[in-house]
């Protein structure tokens, strides 16, 4: 597999001529459903350096257990598995016998047969990649494919003065370029998408951090803190509103 070198901090860059279509992109859990630990690995730390909230399976039984109580928004499955194969895993998901209904599947797998990518489509995946692929190509087709609740073809996120180009990474507050880390520029896509809803620090540990994540720790009010303080560094006034007891909260216009 070729791997595409991702940085680890999302940076400032010139960004003239950005698009005005907007859409709204919810989507920031993945499971990786993947029997080859290094490839599963590899694949989890390049979607974990784009931003997304990662968990690993390594056969077709453990997907469905973590797809039994988890709502992720999009599934990396691989179609030969031990215990449950991939085809077996996919018609459980689109036949409602899991929590994550809904999502998108994106089928990898060395089998690139017509009759095999068939099979995968026909059982309800969205889209299929053949092995080996470049890591760049997966998160493409990420992309696209967590673009498509909202049926557009745009990337730009819009939220009073803050603008989010989830598919160049890039953040700004009323054009002034923010130099966020690959969590925090989550944790503001979700609160984009979210804005002006009551967010618990349970709906934030759920859909912007992964299932290794103590649910005990301190790592969302201390992220939300150090976001809140980034997007105010130039003057501005707050857009994150902390509810005690309830959660935060996204303006939609500053306040």
């Amino acid at each position: 597999m070729e791997h595409c070198t991702t940085p680890t901090r999302v940076k400032p860059r010139p960004h003239g001529g950005i698009a005005t279509e907007v859409t709204t992109v919810k989507a920031v859990r993945v499971l990786v459903v993947e029997d080859e630990t290094d490839l599963a690995d590899a694949v989890a730390t390049g979607l974990r350096r784009e931003g997304y909230a990662v968990d690993i399976a390594n056969d077709g039984e453990d997907a469905l257990d973590k797809l039994a109580y988890t709502e992720y928004d999009l599934v990396c499955l691989d179609l030969t598995l031990p215990k449950v194969d991939g085809i077996e895993v996919c018609r459980q998901i689109r036949n409602g016998d899991t929590a994550s209904t809904g999502t998108r599947v994106l089928m990898l797998t060395a089998r690139d047969a017509v009759g095999d990518r068939v099979s995968g489509l026909d059982q309800g995946a969205d889209d299929y990649l053949v092995k080996p692929y470049a890591f760049a190509e997966l998160t493409a087709r990420v992309r696209t494919l967590l673009r498509r609740d909202a049926g557009r073809s745009g990337a730009i996120l819009h939220v009073g003065d803050l603008e989010l180009d989830t598919a160049r990474l890039l953040a700004t507050r009323g054009g002034r370029d923010l130099e966020l880390t690959a969590k925090e520029f989550a944790l503001l896509r979700y609160f984009m998408t979210h804005a002006g809803e009551v967010l618990s620090t349970e709906d934030l540990l759920e859909h912007v951090w992964d299932q290794f994540t103590d649910p005990f720790t301190n790592t969302v009010r201390v992220t939300v803190g150090t976001l809140r303080r980034k997007l105010s560094a130039g003057g501005e006034p707050p857009v994150i509103e902390t509810l005690i007891g309830s959660g935060y909260r996204l303006h939609d216009q500053p306040t």
